[in-house]
């Protein structure tokens, strides 16, 4: 199997959402796509927003002791590092909705907090990076990328995963930097085989702000088992997505709300103890 790096020490899951902000800015330039934005529309979406604070506030008769509770609960979502993870978990899968609704190729779903670019390029037929005693069931996935005309694409699979423990490198310390991060560039047939394993279910980290929202609300914490993708070629759409597992006890109540009938894998068993699994991506060709 291939490897890369070295383990430091004991993930935790508050290490995971902490790094979310530091990456984040590391990765990410949101103003300068925004800068142009009229005066009008930065007003008509503040005002939107405000205006449903202060209804909820009304309806329910905020007291002062829950307004300063939310108070110290915002500030702890910033102190621990965890708005890409709130933003992500509740906010995201209804940005995706609208952003990906005039697509007839794939939709996609939400990004999520712990994506990293340049992971390492492993061609169109490779393992990605794990550990030697690497735990979870192998899995096979063979697929193509063709633009929605049926026209195959010289494209690229980003493939990133947490581990059989709910956690994913360089978020969490303990695990090899590109522990099962990976990119695949197909040929001109669009053409993929990835091997990988298959990962578990898990908790979103609860031992911070996010974690307190949850408990008080007696929410549960679970994101059913899934990959993440990104998938580019040019001249067309980049398409983000996570692709799930049947029978998965979450898939119904995601905490957040990403899973759709056609991101739901149907793997199939093999004699050896593994899994294979056939998922295509069709590409909107850019407007």
């Amino acid at each position: 199997m291939t490897t890369f790096d070295t383990p430091v020490p004991t993930a935790t899951a508050a290490a995971s959402g902490a790094s979310a902000t530091d990456r984040f800015r590391a990765d990410k330039s949101p103003y300068d796509a925004v800068r142009d934005t009229p005066r009008e529309r930065v007003d008509l979406l503040a005002r939107e927003v405000l205006t449903a604070v202060h209804e909820t506030v009304r309806r329910h008769k905020v007291t002062y002791d829950e307004y300063n509770a939310l108070k110290a609960w915002l500030i702890g979502v910033g102190e621990d590092g965890e708005w890409p993870l709130f933003l992500d978990a509740w906010v995201e899968h209804a940005v995706e909705d609208v952003a990906t609704s005039h697509r007839s190729g794939n939709r996609g779903s939400i990004e999520g907090p712990y994506y990293v670019p340049n992971s390492p390029d492993l061609g169109a037929d490779g393992e990605m990076p794990m550990r030697p005693d690497e735990q979870g069931t192998p899995l096979v996935w063979n697929g193509t990328i063709t633009s929605t005309d049926g026209t195959p694409l010289n494209g690229k699979v980003e493939l990133w995963h947490a581990d059989a423990d709910g956690f994913y490198s360089q978020f969490a310390p303990g695990l090899p930097q590109w522990n099962l991060r990976g990119s695949f560039t197909t040929g001109p047939d669009g053409a993929f085989r990835i091997r990988t394993i298959r990962p578990a279910p898990y908790q979103i980290p609860t031992d911070g702000s996010c974690g307190k929202l949850i408990a008080a609300a007696g929410w549960h914490a679970w994101r059913p088992a899934h990959l993440h993708v990104k998938v580019s070629a040019p001249g067309h759409e980049l398409l983000t997505a996570q692709l799930y597992f049947p029978g998965d006890p979450h898939n119904d109540d995601d905490i957040a709300t990403a899973v759709k009938p056609e991101l739901v894998l149907a793997p199939v068993p093999q004699p050896d103890g593994s899994e294979a699994v056939v998922y295509d991506f069709v590409l909107d060709p850019v407007r």
